[in-house]
């Protein structure tokens, strides 16, 4: 089963680091979110995947072209140009890179994997995003329904409190939202049957998470695998910093890898 990952987006609300390099390959203890994806995915025996390239997408072209010179020792001989790999740490991944053009929709994109994907039941994920969720099982609950796609949803603990208001703008109670009181949100990491094609215009700028969902809904193809696990989106310099602040304390939920 391959999996496909989105990694085209401009990532603007972390231009800090989006500036110089494409979001998927901003930093959690020194590996790109995207290398932290797909070992995540490689935990479940997922070794094929489908990088659907756009902004700076050649960044990680070169990041895989050259995987062995980030992962390993090396010799290079400059007078012969032969490279020697002294310890190869490399994963037993198969990789395939589109460049699905810089202004293309997150639905653009992923029709433009049709061809790839050989007709058979896929994965699908955002390269911002890491969880523990268990994908062995959310494929497990696809087959169950037989219908076109399953969502993974997550209930995100809740930034801010709750204000209760009395007479004059008086807070007569304070207190933090209860992540149970949150409402279920997209999560990414799908689940989907090559059917999902057919609601996805080509249009480039069709956006994945609006008419296709929509009419995927409508249909009665679209159910969702609830996860009550670790899940964040890195968005901002404060996500990555909370993120890599878990990393570095060894605390990282989403590393279900030995």
């Amino acid at each position: 089963m391959k999996a496909l990952i989105l990694a085209g987006g401009f990532g603007t609300r972390l231009s800090e680091e989006t500036d110089l390099k494409p979001k998927p390959m901003v930093e959690i203890g020194g590996k790109p979110i995207l290398w932290h994806i797909m070992k995540m995915y490689s935990t479940y025996g997922i070794s094929e995947f489908i990088i659907l390239l756009g902004y700076k997408g050649y960044y990680i072209k070169e990041y895989f072209a050259n995987y062995f010179l980030h992962q390993s020792n090396v010799t290079i001989d400059l007078k012969n140009n032969n490279l020697e790999i002294h310890n190869n740490s490399s994963e037993p991944w198969k990789v395939t890179l589109l460049d699905t053009g810089l202004h293309t929709m997150t639905g653009g994109r992923i029709k433009q994997a049709k061809e790839y994907v050989n007709n058979e039941t896929f994965l699908l994920t955002y390269g911002d995003g890491v969880s523990d969720v268990d994908i062995k099982k959310s494929i497990e609950f696809h087959r169950t329904h037989k219908k076109a796609l399953t969502m993974t949803s997550v209930q995100p603990d809740s930034r801010f409190g709750n204000l209760n208001l009395g007479s004059g703008d008086r807070v007569e109670k304070f207190a933090e939202k209860a992540k149970e009181d949150s409402p279920w949100i997209n999560a990414g990491f799908f689940v989907c049957e090559p059917k999902i094609f057919d609601y996805i215009s080509d249009d480039l700028q069709c956006v994945f998470e609006q008419d296709p969902l929509e009419k995927l809904t409508e249909d009665g193809e679209l159910f969702t695998y609830k996860h009550d696990g670790f899940w964040q989106c890195m968005d901002t310099l404060r996500d990555n910093k909370q993120l890599n602040n878990m990393w570095d304390a060894n605390k990282a939920k989403w590393k279900i890898w030995n």
